[in-house]
């Protein structure tokens, strides 16, 4: 019993003396911070890869397959790899997708609504920002609706505006009948440049959210140099929201390409959106081609949606860093 006591009250004192010890206590609590960071580091990784497998997943099994022939499609023990690789699945797509004429006219049509699409909004943005006028907030009550507000509500008067399109009844009082402007893109270059186009809502809030962050003194300096109000905003003003200028861009142009609903809507011509031309691919060479199979179908399919892809992806490498820089600046991360 005495030996024990002595014993215990030895390891009280070696454990006295060392938390006295300055060194050992530091070493400690070094080492319990490196622990828990390297076990927040860890559980950071499984998330990430975790993520990534789920988005990344589907898309680099879609590359592999499309490099599928009939024998590797059909080989139970071929899985991302293919054994006997072809590009006869691009080549079929490419024939019937049309693909270097209809990507062309696709990305001018994007294109075109991008452009008008950033100079209406930055517009509106900045009049939120800097302007007071009557039912101010009433409007931009309106802009967030446009963006909280599903677009499936509105489809059908949206369909029956153009499908007889008639400006406060001047169309047909002086033609007799209403215009009808459904198998072309007209509708929506003439909801875009009213600022209700794709994500248009979104877009002006943006904008409103940078302007509000730069200083009012830049507008002041300038119109105390005698600039006037359109010489600062496109001079002045503009120059200084590039960031978010090429953020509203890629979102705007990257949306605008992929974009079926309004495409469908409006009976948009296959011809002019890739987007919507790709759907009908495997029915085109079944018809065509006499291919039946639905696992060979499903291929083709997976090489004309690689096709589409290459653009938006190149598009997003290319301004990666001004895209992640505007993000982090109008206030749309996290």
């Amino acid at each position: 019993m005495a030996q024990s006591k002595e014993a215990k009250r030895s390891f009280k004192e070696w454990m006295n003396d060392m938390k006295a010890d300055t060194q050992f206590a530091n070493d400690r609590k070094r080492w319990m911070a490196n622990t828990k960071k390297f076990i927040l580091g860890l559980f950071k990784l499984i998330i990430i890869i975790g993520i990534c497998y789920v988005i990344l997943g589907p898309v680099i099994g879609m590359i592999s397959k499309s490099f599928f022939s009939n024998a590797d499609n059909y080989n139970p023990m071929v899985y991302l790899i293919p054994q006997n690789p072809t590009l006869e699945r691009y080549q079929l797509s490419m024939k019937y997708l049309n693909y270097w004429q209809t990507m062309t006219s696709s990305l001018l049509y994007a294109l075109t609504l991008m452009i008008i699409q950033v100079f209406i909004c930055s517009m509106v943005g900045y009049g939120f920002a800097r302007y007071k006028f009557p039912l101010k907030n009433v409007l931009f009550a309106m802009v967030v609706v446009m963006i909280v507000i599903p677009t499936h509500t509105i489809m059908l008067p949206l369909y029956m505006t153009f499908a007889k399109f008639d400006v406060l009844g001047a169309i047909s009082l002086f033609t007799g009948n209403t215009i009808n402007l459904l198998g072309t893109p007209v509708p929506m270059y003439i909801l875009t440049a009213f600022g209700c186009g794709l994500r248009s809502g979104l877009y002006i809030y943006i904008f409103n959210q940078f302007f509000r962050g730069l200083p009012k003194e830049i507008e002041e300096a300038a119109f105390v140099d005698g600039a006037g109000t359109w010489y600062t905003y496109f001079r002045i003003m503009l120059v200084n929201a590039l960031p978010s200028i090429v953020t509203v861009a890629i979102f705007s142009m990257v949306w605008q390409y992929n974009d079926t609903f309004y495409a469908k809507l409006f009976v948009i011509s296959d011809d002019i959106v890739i987007s919507k031309k790709i759907s009908t691919i495997e029915a085109s060479i079944s018809n065509v081609e006499r291919i039946l199979d639905p696992a060979i179908l499903e291929i083709y399919l997976d090489a004309g949606i690689v096709l589409v892809m290459i653009p938006v992806v190149l598009i997003y490498v290319i301004f990666q860093k001004q895209f992640i820089e505007g993000a982090e600046r109008s206030g749309i991360v996290g």
